[in-house]
């Protein structure tokens, strides 16, 4: 067969069919893939710019979402079946580490949250809880009748509050609020009663009031006051929030464009390329930019949700389900932080703020909900 009869034997629609395949024995959501990969773009082009062009910290960002990608790619081979086994013992794991943050962690800026071993690594292993702790509630709901009895609400609370605790001991109370979101969106799928809900609303203000007297370090009160009133401290406390608000509103419509910010780039605004790297987005792409990338994150969660609607397995669908609100809480703290309608509580801006923990744990997230997917289909059409 001469060479142009084989190239119009292959059809564009046999080319389609051949590269979805490939998709489904790789066990990756296309659709998922895509959104990922312009997030993680996206999120590069901005922090050249909110880190005063410093390409040590692109590259280290770069690194750090391939290395994310690789483990989702890795985490999405593996049956939710699979997973559930051994779910028991990787919350063991967990909370063992979060132990051992408090016994021997490493000290960095106040806080003991990591684990240092010298030379090879240092990481946070609250991050790893984002993932584990709703994939034990899960697994352990998943193993009774729903809607939950008292007696699993009590334990899948206790599970819940055991590392919740532990965080908040470091402290990192924005983590801490994280898990115990998570693990709050698995009961909340799992069919939990509205009374027992409004009880949990009712009891929102007695426990504040506690965690205010009881819990709560000076510096963390001090951001509730400050949420409250920015320009009782302009100088002090107040000027994250301030710099931030005036960042956000000086891009205006269509903004001052890409490395023309001067809010970052002057260095009014701290913690331009972590935390507040959303104010660096608004000031240099406007409302604009700033629509676009919630845009995008409305397809991600949106994907997310009809993963857990398809889902086939109980524990698939209370796993995805709560990974998916708990990355619309990452989102929603964030942005709430940064345009001072919620206290700062260190929470970053998903696949935008820089950070390697945070990144691979959020991209493992969804190597999962590829898996849930994937092998669902997988088995529908053996």
């Amino acid at each position: 067969m001469k060479r142009q009869e084989f190239d119009r034997s292959i059809s564009d629609e046999d080319v389609f069919k051949r590269r979805a395949t490939l998709l489904q024995r790789l066990h990756i959501d296309g659709w998922l893939l895509l959104i990922l990969l312009a997030l993680c773009a996206g999120g590069l082009f901005v922090l050249y710019s909110a880190s005063g062009k410093n390409w040590d910290l692109v590259i280290k960002q770069g690194s750090s979402f391939g290395l994310g990608l690789f483990a989702a790619i890795i985490i999405a081979q593996f049956e939710p079946r699979f997973m559930a086994r051994w779910v028991p013992l990787a919350y063991l794991v967990g909370v063992g580490l979060l132990v051992a943050v408090e016994v021997m962690g490493h000290t960095a800026m106040g806080a003991t949250r990591w684990i240092n071993i010298p030379g090879v690594i240092r990481f946070q292993p609250s991050e790893f809880m984002k993932i584990i702790m709703p994939a034990t509630i899960a697994w352990y709901l998943a193993r009774h009748n729903l809607p939950p009895k008292l007696k699993h609400i009590v334990i899948s609370l206790v599970l819940i509050l055991i590392p919740f605790v532990l965080i908040l001991k470091q402290p990192d109370l924005g983590t801490g609020l994280l898990i115990l979101a998570s693990g709050a969106f698995v009961l909340f799928m799992a069919g939990l009663q509205w009374r027992w809900i409004m009880g949990a609303v009712a009891a929102v203000v007695p426990i504040a009031i506690a965690m205010w007297f009881f819990v709560l370090h000076q510096y963390q009160k001090q951001r509730v006051l400050t949420f409250l009133d920015p320009e009782s401290d302009p100088l002090g406390t107040g000027w994250n929030i301030i710099q931030s608000k005036a960042a956000i509103g000086s891009g205006g419509v269509f903004g001052k464009g890409w490395l023309l910010g001067t809010q970052s780039h002057l260095d009014f605004l701290p913690e331009s390329h972590t935390d507040f790297i959303i104010a660096v987005l608004s000031e240099e792409f406007g409302m604009v930019g700033v629509c676009i990338l919630l845009f995008v994150y409305l397809l991600l969660i949106g994907r997310g949700l009809m993963i857990t609607a398809q889902a086939q397995t109980l524990f698939g669908k209370l796993l995805a389900g709560s990974l998916t609100m708990t990355f619309f809480v990452y989102v929603f703290v964030n942005i709430g932080m940064v345009s001072g309608l919620l206290p700062v509580v260190g929470v970053p801006l998903p696949f935008i703020s820089y950070g390697g923990t945070h990144l691979v744990t959020l991209l493992s997230g969804f190597g999962v909900l590829m898996a849930i997917q994937t092998h669902r289909k997988w088995i529908a059409q053996a």
